[in-house]
């Protein structure tokens, strides 16, 4: 069973929603410098949107980019440990990551989330593969097994 077929149990979906909002919350909190200031603010942007836009992007998100990492994450259970194997390959599944909100952001209705995206998209990457860790263990906690 991939990950994306997991989320089908409505329990499991929303404890991956929360865990995946607290981690987005948690890393954007920690950086630190003038990109870090510009992501707080972008972030502050989105999220005065609508207090619950992230949790419900995720939401949004979370079955394209579960479809798009199964691959990743089944060479992972090949290799014996799926967590530890996008950890190691954090770089690819930032990549696999960023394809699936790239295209969804093209997509956007709202301007202005559209152009806080386009400002950071850039610079990004390595955020994302900073959180890869995190996610990875979130993965590991609600759908491994």
């Amino acid at each position: 069973m991939g990950l994306s077929e997991k989320i089908a149990d409505q329990t499991t979906k929303k404890n991956l929603v929360a865990d995946c909002t607290k981690l987005i919350d948690e890393q954007v909190a920690a950086k630190g410098g003038v990109s870090g200031l510009a992501l707080k603010a972008a972030y502050g942007v989105v999220k005065g949107v609508e207090p619950s836009y992230i949790s419900g992007a995720i939401q949004r998100l979370l079955p394209d980019a579960l479809a798009a990492l199964d691959p990743v994450w089944n060479e992972g259970v090949q290799s014996g440990d799926p967590v530890q194997f996008l950890i190691q390959n954090r770089s690819l599944t930032a990549d696999t990551l960023l394809s699936v909100t790239d295209a969804k952001i093209e997509r956007a209705q709202n301007g202005v989330v559209r152009g806080a995206y386009s400002k950071l998209r850039k610079s990004v990457k390595g955020d994302v593969e900073a959180a890869v860790p995190g996610l990875a263990q979130i993965l590991g906690t609600h759908v491994q097994g």
